[in-house]
């Protein structure tokens, strides 16, 4: 069975790592020449909306998934009308819209940051008056990594912002009413300034025939927009936490037929959940599940979409998972470090740009943490977040 793959980057990787095992083949589209997966698999490189490469592309495929969330969903509904596209197209237009993400949240009775559309700049000042300041104005597309969010403080960061929105639309299209603004001409969205305790994250897969497997929730640390350390499972954590993630995942997954793995993120804030964003693929915070759960997301997608039973999804003891951005550490040294993992994907450095990750397993969070302080040097720079996160948490050293 050879499976079509939309994104050529390591999520893509991985996923064939994993499927090779399986006996599965797979070929992937992707516009850079220099994607990853050009090592381990068959690669065309063209653009999303090139119809004959995706024509030639769909020739042959079992099914066709993705590992990027910003394919474009016209893409995706072409290929859906020559052969099954896993996750369905409709679940990634809603993940590439976060006013759509929202609306979808609350229609489903899952917890959000109170929000509010901005069409343009005047709407921006009314948004503020409305939702209030600190908040945070996002991009309703195509932002991920920290890109196309900016944090509105005081009123010079409001005039600032308004550089960045679309101009005034002359005539009648001014004066629709908020409600009836068509989400294609929503650029941004402000969301409420959440002072949460911490980010949290799920990851759930989701059979053919509706059956449903939870991974547990994860700790999350970014640094200028972007994850560095993933602990799981979350310490400290509630049970009703959990129970509170599951259902959120399951109502999401259900409402929109869902196949595959997806990620949901969350803002722990006075002991409830506030959903952020989700995510239609395998996901950067459930790396640790290759070393760290009984099954790895990457084998759980695939089984999922070619129709197989689902794996167990139980963590192996305590995990955490380290990004490597902008640079790689000796492999020597990270090896040298028990029960260690090294995952480099072959691409360039560039600042800013995820080279690899490292993760690290133990028996007990007490065994974790020691061994998260045998890391060499490299990792213990701040944008690791090793010590904010071992400090916000004594029960990790118990």
């Amino acid at each position: 069975m050879t499976i079509g793959i939309l994104g050529g980057g390591q999520l893509g990787y991985m996923l064939a790592l994993a499927g090779y095992p399986l006996g599965l083949h797979f070929r992937f589209l992707d516009p850079s020449p220099e994607a990853p997966v050009g090592r381990v698999a068959t690669r065309i490189t063209a653009k999303f909306t090139d119809r004959g490469a995706l024509k030639k592309f769909a020739q042959g495929l079992a099914l066709v998934t993705y590992e990027f969330e910003n394919v474009p969903v016209e893409a995706a509904q072409f290929l859906a009308e020559r052969v099954p596209v896993l996750p369905a197209p409709a679940a990634l237009e809603v993940a590439q819209d976060r006013l759509r993400e929202k609306e979808l949240f609350r229609k489903l009775g899952i917890a959000t940051t109170e929000f509010a559309v901005v069409a343009n700049r005047s709407a921006l000042d009314s948004a503020v008056e409305q939702i209030g300041l600190p908040a945070v104005l996002k991009t309703c597309r195509m932002g991920y990594d920290g890109k196309g969010q900016w944090i509105l403080r005081d009123a010079q960061d409001v005039s600032r912002a308004k550089d960045e929105l679309l101009p005034e639309r002359p005539g009648p299209a001014t004066k629709r009413p908020k409600a009836e603004v068509p989400p294609q001409t929503v650029a941004f969205i402000l969301e409420r300034f959440v002072p949460f305790s911490r980010e949290l994250s799920i990851l759930a897969v989701r059979g053919r025939t509706g059956e449903t497997a939870v991974y547990p929730l994860i700790e999350n640390h970014h640094r200028e927009g972007i994850l560095r350390l993933s602990i799981a499972p979350a310490p400290r954590l509630e049970p009703a936490i959990q129970r509170m993630a599951e259902d959120a995942v399951r109502r999401i997954s259900e409402s929109l037929q869902y196949v595959g793995v997806l990620a949901i993120e969350f803002f722990e804030h006075q002991g409830r959940l506030l959903a952020n964003e989700m995510a239609p693929r395998v996901h950067n915070s459930g790396h640790w599940t290759i070393e760290g759960a009984l099954t790895s997301q990457f084998e759980n997608h695939l089984r999922a979409v070619t129709g197989q039973p689902l794996g167990a999804t139980s963590a192996i003891g305590c995990s955490a998972m380290l990004n490597l951005v902008g640079d790689v550490p000796d492999s020597s040294e990270v090896l040298a470090v028990r029960d260690a993992h090294l995952h480099l994907y072959g691409k360039r450095p560039r600042a800013g740009r995820k080279l690899g990750h490292v993760t690290l397993r133990a028996s007990s969070p007490g065994q974790l943490a020691s061994r998260l302080g045998e890391l060499s040097s490299f990792f213990q720079r701040a944008d690791f977040c090793l010590d904010a996160a071992l400090a916000a948490q004594p029960p990790l050293r118990a």
